[in-house]
């Protein structure tokens, strides 16, 4: 048997959860989209948002922390080296490519930290395996559920908000992925509410009204009965207030126009309606750069630096930079050696960023041997695990210990 709340918040769950909406009966599949917290609940809990930022493909890290004084980086980059008099220098040692110029702004307000270094142990070359690897936390890869499931089923367990988890695009990201709390997913603003079905706005409110009617009429003991109630309340309240905050809010900058711009539009969007955003994510695909990588990763890398430079000024206005923090994440990084095909291929360790106002800029890790390698590659000096759980403890306000299943040593001083 199941009580009426755990089968709430399961049925809460089917309509939210876009990765599972072929288990919903015919009369709900594309009728709802997510439902909006209550603005004036949100404000009991902590306003801390972590936002994942995927880098999908693979990022070339020496090309985008370049190690710029190393003889042995242009050694391995004749022809894809970026030259030491472009690099926007960090310190003696190493600075962003010149296209992240988004990113030295951040830096020069101290709200840009970069850890050197980030691997595992034993690394696998296969896109797949090694993004399961990063989604799950390693050794929890076979359980099915993200590395950040736990921590989402830990607020679930203190009130109820499909919104405290929320990824920007159709599916679930996999980190989210939680048998116990809910996550929804939202490929843009217009997502948000009822889908109208009917091309004529009248009709579609009229069946809108009726499909509303049918839910009042339902049977209050029958075994869907809860379901049906919740995902009324959930959509009608989604529809009237989430969607107006959205649209209320107006960007104090000019965002690119590129798909990670919008995407954390959105995710700026949210965090301004005072929704309980806990947790959002976010993916920037396109890096898997094994021939002609020079003009493909620097767009990538232009846009990227451009949106989170956006982002923050725009959280900042709202008063809310301090409060929102962002984590870059790709699954491997690229080979010391460019290849013949004017690219690199799949590599090891490589860099990641940590932005916000909640972080204290500088450079974290030790920086791996370009010389002192394994076969050809990077040997990494963080684990990646390391960084979640310092984001968890000193973030998150969550025990990483459990939330990863095993104790990792915390990075010093990267949170203020």
């Amino acid at each position: 048997m199941i009580g009426r709340r755990d089968f709430v918040k399961k049925g809460v769950a089917l309509v939210t959860l876009g990765t599972a909406q072929a288990m919903v009966p015919a009369v709900f599949k594309g009728a709802f989209a997510i439902r909006a917290s209550d603005a004036d609940a949100a404000a009991a809990l902590p306003a801390k948002t972590l936002v994942v930022l995927q880098l999908a493909g693979g990022n070339d890290g020496l090309n985008t922390l370049v190690p710029y004084r190393d003889p042995a980086y242009a050694a391995a980059r004749p022809t894809l080296g970026v030259a030491a008099k472009d690099v926007l220098a960090l310190d003696e040692a190493v600075g962003l490519h010149p296209k992240l110029s988004g990113l030295k702004t951040l830096w020069g307000g101290k709200k840009l930290a970069v850890v050197q270094g980030v691997g595992y142990d034993q690394p696998s070359f296969s896109h797949f395996q090694s993004m399961l690897i990063w989604q799950n936390g390693g050794a929890r890869a076979a359980a099915g559920e993200g590395w950040l499931s736990d921590y989402l089923s830990r607020l679930e367990s203190e009130e109820h908000d499909p919104l405290h988890g929320f990824n920007v695009g159709q599916f679930v990201a996999p980190e989210l992925y939680s048998t116990k709390a809910p996550t929804v997913a939202a490929p843009s603003a217009d997502a948000y509410g009822f889908q109208q079905l009917a091309p004529d706005a009248a009709d579609a409110r009229l069946r809108q009204t009726a499909l509303l009617r049918m839910y009042e009429q339902f049977p209050k003991d029958t075994p869907y009965a809860a379901l049906l109630e919740t995902t009324e309340a959930d959509a009608v309240s989604s529809q009237t207030s989430l969607t107006a905050a959205v649209a209320a809010h107006t960007p104090a900058v000019q965002y690119p126009n590129t798909s990670i711009a919008n995407g954390l539009k959105l995710i700026a969007q949210v965090v301004a309606s005072g929704a309980k955003l806990r947790v959002a994510h976010v993916t920037l695909g396109g890096f898997d750069t094994h021939s002609a990588q020079r003009p493909e990763q620097e767009q990538l890398l232009g846009e990227l630096g451009d949106a989170l430079a956006a982002f923050y000024a725009d959280l900042q206005a709202l008063g809310k930079a301090g409060d929102v923090l962002t984590m870059t994440w790709s699954e491997f990084g690229r080979r010391v050696q460019e290849n013949a095909s004017a690219g690199t291929d799949h590599g090891t360790a490589a860099p990641l960023f940590v932005i916000g106002g909640g972080v204290r800029g500088g450079v974290y890790g030790r920086a791996p041997s370009l010389t002192d390698l394994d076969n050809g590659n990077l040997k990494f000096t963080t684990d990646f695990r390391s960084v979640y759980a310092t984001l968890l403890e000193r973030w998150c306000g969550a025990p990483s210990q459990d939330v990863l299943g095993a104790r990792y040593p915390l990075i010093d001083g990267l949170i203020a």
